[in-house]
Parts: C-alpha cells; structure tokens; sequence
C-alpha cells in the first residue's frame, strides 16, 4: 500500500517573517480526506563547537515558547538562499564570539516532520578561536564551556533537553569518541 498523502487545497493561515502556517486539505491512502496544518520553515543550523580540550561551548538563553531558559548548541536559521555551511559559521559567531578552524557536517534530520517542514542540518566545529559575541538586538544569550561528557550527562539528567541539542550532542559524543558510525 502506498502511504503517500495527495495535497488537494491549501489555504495560508498565516504569512510571518521567519515562518509561514499553511493549511491543507489531503486525499489519504484510502481516498478519504483529512486536514494537515503545516509549519513552513527556511531550515536551521546547529553547531557542536568543541576547543582543544574537549569542552563543547553551549548557551543559555530564554525560550518564549516554552516559557523557559534553555541551555542549547548554537544555532540558527537559514537565510533565503544562504550556504548552511555558512550560516553555521555566522550563528557561531554572532551567539557565542567563537570561529572555528575546522567544520565537519554531521548529519541533516527534520526538527518535528509531523507538522514543520523545518531541516537542520548539523555541523562540528573544531580549532576554536575567541571572540566578540554579536547577537541580534532581540537575543540574549549567555555562553558557557562544559566538558562534552558532562554536556551528555547533562541530556541524561534532562537538563539539556531541546531536539537538536540532544541529537547534537549525541552524535558528536561518538564522533569525537572515534567511532565511525553515527
């Protein structure tokens, strides 16, 4: 049987600078009809920047939505037509002052494919420099270094507790650790 779901009506709830909600009616596998409500995002960057000693730079900053500080990897959205390469690079500059040497992408995975179209795609970064932090003028974000085990132990305690944090994280723990599978 062939899961695929058949747009037929799309209607635009919402039209917003970062995200646009968009309503659709589906035709279902079985010919029935049902209503998907679906986030349009650009797609974002996550960075798990590690310095020479194995410290991973992580930061805490207040999270609106979930009406929380978090302590999260840098990240950040894409712009229109912008390199996520090079997007990695500027949201690790601009949240925490730091520039790497070394970039290696980890893997890319949707955030939430039940109702956002939103991709990220994860990097590495390695050979840190300091620098000046420049945020957005509506971004307060507080930076901190944390050996990368206790960045793990940090998602196991649930303290660390955002997807792409914990998928980060994780993922860079076995890398960094030599292995060769993710």
């Amino acid at each position: 049987m062939k899961l695929t779901e058949k747009r037929l009506k799309s209607d635009y709830a919402f039209k917003g600078r970062i995200l646009n909600l968009r309503v659709d009616t589906v035709e279902l596998p079985n010919g029935r009809t049902s209503t998907r409500e679906v986030v349009e995002y650009a797609g974002a960057v996550a960075v798990v920047a590690l310095d020479e000693q194995g410290n991973v730079v992580l930061v805490r900053q207040y999270r609106y939505p979930v009406g929380r500080e978090l302590v999260e990897i840098p990240a950040g959205k894409i712009d229109r037509n912008e390199d996520p390469l090079e997007c990695a690079r500027r949201e690790l500059a601009e949240e925490t002052g730091y520039r790497a040497r070394e970039w290696q992408s980890l893997l890319r995975f949707y955030s939430t494919p039940g109702f956002t179209s939103e991709h990220m795609h994860l990097f590495l970064a390695k050979g840190l420099e300091a620098g000046e932090q420049a945020p957005d003028e509506d971004e307060f974000v507080e930076v901190r270094k944390v050996p990368l085990s206790e960045a793990v132990a940090m998602v196991e305690r649930g303290e660390i507790c955002d997807a792409k944090s914990i998928v980060g994280l994780l993922v860079a723990s076995r890398v960094y650790a030599g292995s060769t599978t993710i």
